[in-house]
């Protein structure tokens, strides 16, 4: 059964698919190609008639993933250049009052789209809440810091998305005043971003972050550089005028040598001291242009913003295994290489030790992954956490512990192995869960998402910097556990991240 709806911009055309009313595609900015491909969105030219919503967008531009995470993390890539769509997932567009999720997706910056298989929004229509994912502009186009361009287009494109929310969720069924925004890695980044600039305020009232924190902001004078490294790779000037030109292949070649070398070990001759230093992880993310973005997240939020917000936060227990396990490096690690990089992260060696006694690695390598486990996602979400003691919003949070069997087993309870247990969406995900992954423990993780959405508790006690209480997901048994890893944790106290 087909079913349309008018927006501010136009009638849109959706499906009626096993009771939950589905509409794809929907335009909430104008297509980011010639003039605007480097500008702030602006919103969609108006249609008359009716829109067909019934086909996902094309995905932003973006390159693929390293072959080694490629195996396992489901893409889609629908080409085209109007990728600022969102899509929406219903249980009733006559409804009024219901609870609105908006899923923000990861991918370090550079990777994902709001139409992956794995984040089908059904589910939680089903279970009575409007939810809504989208797709931002990534990269170099999205977030390379250009002189005669708007800074953070991308996050400008996630702002933009949820304006679209507030003023047009109603006639899908939704509360405007009742919106939560979630995202995974990148997108929990983004989530902590948003809580941090001043222009999202009032767009959502809860926030959940997966696996991401607001640490990865990238200060102006390393934008700067990566600007000027990628168009110097380009042979154009660093301007928005210039890249405009260059084919979006050559620029995805580009970028990802770029983001290659700046992971790996940066030349100083090339890169300069700070990020051959190592200030830069992700060298496309939000960057702190003093204008949208005042000052890294976790400063801003550290000093009260978003204090009024929701909080549902945690990691996975072995986040970074995503990362080490299947490139088969893990048992090349030597005790040296983890000693240097303890060092390097303002550890001592005998932090191996800690690591090891508390049941998280006894082989150098894996050691090391749990270490940066805790240096890039644990602490900084904790951090954040610590940060609102005081805040009027309410705060949560999750560890998921269940280990996937897939890779042998050697993956862990992984990056980005929570979320199809959150969407419930386990059969889109085989490559990453396998063909057998436990049912219950995805019923009990999306109705927690569920119930935080609808009320603000998603079931269990607070959080607080004294007990810390923690649920623990995993399978057989779910439960919370106080203050968990408290020796490794201890460790970071006082090192800068």
């Amino acid at each position: 059964m087909e079913i349309v709806i008018r927006t501010e911009s136009g009638e849109v055309r959706g499906r009626q698919e096993n009771e939950i009313a589905v509409f794809r595609g929907i335009p909430y900015a104008a297509p980011p190609v010639g003039a605007d491909r480097f500008a702030a969105p602006r919103p969609p030219e108006p249609w008359s008639g009716v829109r067909d919503a019934a086909e996902f967008g094309p995905t932003a531009p973006r390159p693929p993933y390293p072959e080694a995470i490629d195996r396992l993390l489901v893409e889609r890539d629908i080409p085209g250049e109007d990728c600022l769509t969102l899509n929406v997932w219903t249980p009733d567009p006559g409804a009024a009052g219901l609870p609105v999720m908006v899923w923000i997706h990861g991918g370090a910056f550079t990777n994902g789209s709001g139409s992956e298989p794995v984040y089908d929004g059904a589910a939680f229509a089903r279970d009575g809440v409007v939810m809504v994912s989208f797709n931002y502009r990534l990269g170099v186009i999205g977030f390379a810091d250009l002189p005669d361009a708007p800074a953070n287009r991308g996050l400008l494109d996630q702002i933009a998305a949820l304006e679209w929310v507030r003023d047009n969720i109603a006639r899908f069924g939704g509360d405007p005043a009742n919106v939560t925004v979630f995202g995974e890695s990148a997108g929990a980044m983004s989530v902590c971003t948003l809580m941090a600039t001043p222009r999202a305020r009032g767009l959502f009232r809860r926030a959940v972050t997966q696996s991401g924190a607001g640490n990865m902001a990238v200060a102006a004078e390393d934008a700067a550089t990566i600007a000027r490294v990628v168009a110097e790779r380009l042979g154009v000037a660093p301007t928005a005028a210039a890249l405009a030109e260059v084919p979006t292949q050559r620029l995805l070649e580009v970028q990802q040598q770029v983001t290659q070398e700046v992971q790996g070990s940066p030349d100083a001759a090339v890169w300069g001291e700070r990020i051959a230093g190592g200030s830069v992880l992700l060298p496309f993310a939000p960057v702190v242009d003093g204008r949208l973005l005042p000052q890294r997240p976790a400063e801003a939020i550290a000093a009260g913003a978003g204090g009024d917000v929701d909080l549902l936060f945690g990691t996975t227990s072995d986040e970074y295994r995503l990362f080490l396990a299947p490139t088969g490096i893990l048992p090349f690690i030597t005790g040296d290489y983890l000693t240097a990089h303890l060092a390097k992260s303002g550890l001592d060696a005998d932090a191996a030790k800690v690591y090891t006694a508390e049941g998280r690695g006894e082989e150098p390598g894996d050691i090391l992954a749990a270490v940066i486990t805790d240096q890039v996602f644990r602490i900084p979400a904790h951090r954040i956490a610590e940060s609102r003691a005081d805040a009027s919003g309410r705060t949560f949070g999750y560890e998921f512990a269940w280990r996937t069997p897939q890779l042998d087993g050697i993956l862990g309870a992984c990056h980005a192995v929570e979320i199809p247990f959150v969407f419930r969406t386990l059969d889109r995900a085989v490559p990453l869960v396998g063909e057998d992954p436990p049912e219950e423990l995805a019923r009990t993780v999306h109705a927690a998402w569920v119930r935080f959405a609808a009320s603000g508790d998603p079931g269990w006690a607070e959080w607080n910097p004294r007990t810390r209480p923690t649920m623990r997901f995993d399978h057989p048994e779910s439960a919370v556990v106080t203050d968990p890893h408290p020796a490794t944790r201890r460790l970071w106290d006082g090192v800068p991240l």
